[in-house]
């Protein structure tokens, strides 16, 4: 054990009755033994908190965050009102944001929200950047440059989405092309978005002609409108089935999946175990959401996202994911002792699983990405979604300190 650069002591853990120490070597937990019998050296008391996998947010718009001011109510007041019947209009008012958006601006911002996000223990971030005509490709410039000034402290996942479609903005998956060559990570799309079936099948099929050409997975907003005729999630898992890209599909919202019929919601639930298509659910950001519990007791993989923070769509956020979870709690009414253990699972395990991040669990030989929380259970957890003591990613431990200064997080 000389390895071990350091030993979390007295730890609980989920599920856990008694105490455990953790060592971290070379990134990785080393061991997990019983209280008072880890390694010895430099290391911190959990004092009996809950130690757990960090927290992974699959659903970020970082591109926009903190835009709010600079465009009004009106997007979000159409995106949220009339039972979602507007969401369509609300997007395209929300696209007047990119007409000129300072690249000095957009990093400053997202810098502040991956400060957040690592204040709060979120070390892996799926993060979404429009590329379109009007935004060109310096959202995901911008996010790349931050990619590399966080790695290590908050990992992301650069998306390059068409917010504003293929159909309806030519030239948009050529420009979906030159973003995949400049690294982005990740092809995104939002085919119901454009005008009719036909279209949507298009940038189904463009989406993931892109994805074959870069071997990257695919993240799509699907259905996000108060439309039970809305049929994406569906043409998205038939594509990933037909491609060979099972496994490597997360669709985000399904929001029309609450106002589907119950005999072609079995159907599609069949479809999303096929392709072995995740779903993230953002119910704090719409009146809308997906069918979590019924997702979830079919086998789906679901998980939680922050979706957006004080931008056209959401006036709040902090890239906490346990006040994600504390929202999703009440909207999705899960509040008994395995909804909560499920909800956690939907902000580390299931999260990670969704955007493919392999050994995000607490096992000897896995990273040690890891939050020393001051809660003893997971209810408490929950209850104050209050900032870990200790974050670590890869086994660094974070400078919480640097990330509350440089998130200018209110006293």
């Amino acid at each position: 054990m000389d390895a071990t650069t350091l030993t979390i002591r007295n730890a609980r853990l989920r599920g856990g009755p008694e105490p455990v120490d953790i060592a971290i070597a070379a990134g990785r937990i080393a061991s997990i033994d019983p209280a008072g019998t880890g390694p010895a050296g430099d290391g911190i008391d959990a004092a009996g908190g809950l130690v757990t996998s960090s927290f992974v947010n699959p659903h970020l718009h970082l591109d926009k965050v903190f835009t709010l001011g600079s465009l009004g109510d009106a997007a979000l007041a159409a995106y949220q009102g009339e039972g979602m019947g507007r969401a369509m209009h609300a997007i395209e008012t929300a696209a007047s944001v990119k007409q000129g958006q300072d690249p000095a601006a957009m990093a400053a911002a997202g810098r502040r929200a991956l400060a957040m996000a690592a204040y709060y223990g979120n070390t892996h971030i799926r993060a979404l950047a429009d590329v379109d005509s009007k935004a060109g490709v310096r959202g995901v410039q911008a996010l790349l440059a931050l990619k590399e000034e966080f790695a290590g402290i908050v990992d992301l996942q650069v998306v390059a989405f068409a917010q504003d479609g293929i159909v309806r903005e030519p030239g948009t998956d050529v420009l979906l092309r030159e973003a995949m060559g400049l690294g982005a990570d990740v092809v995104g799309g939002i085919p119901w978005i454009e005008l009719t079936a036909s279209d949507m099948q298009t940038h189904v099929a463009a989406v993931f002609d892109i994805a074959a050409a870069f071997d990257a997975p695919v993240s799509m907003l699907l259905d996000d409108a108060g439309d039970p005729g809305l049929r994406t999630t569906e043409m998205m898992a038939v594509a990933a089935l037909e491609r060979g890209w099972e496994g490597r599909v997360l669709a985000h919202h399904a929001r029309a999946m609450q106002l589907y019929p119950d005999p072609y919601f079995e159907r599609l639930i069949a479809l999303l175990l096929a392709a072995d298509m995740a779903v993230v659910s953002d119910p704090h950001t719409g009146p809308l959401h997906a069918r979590v519990r019924e997702l979830a007791a079919a086998g789906v993989t679901v998980c939680l996202g922050q979706d957006d923070i004080s931008d056209a769509y959401y006036a709040y956020g902090r890239n906490n994911m346990l006040e994600v979870a504390f929202l999703a709690s009440h909207l999705l009414w899960m509040m008994a002792v395995p909804d909560m253990e499920f909800l956690y699972d939907a902000i580390t395990g299931k999260a990670a699983a969704a955007i493919g991040i392999d050994g995000h669990r607490i096992e000897v030989g896995e990273p040690a990405n890891l939050v020393v929380l001051d809660a003893t259970t997971v209810a408490e957890a929950l209850r104050f979604h209050a900032a870990p003591r200790a974050v670590f990613n890869r086994g660094r431990r974070i400078d919480r300190d640097a990330m509350y200064e440089l998130a200018s997080i209110p006293e």
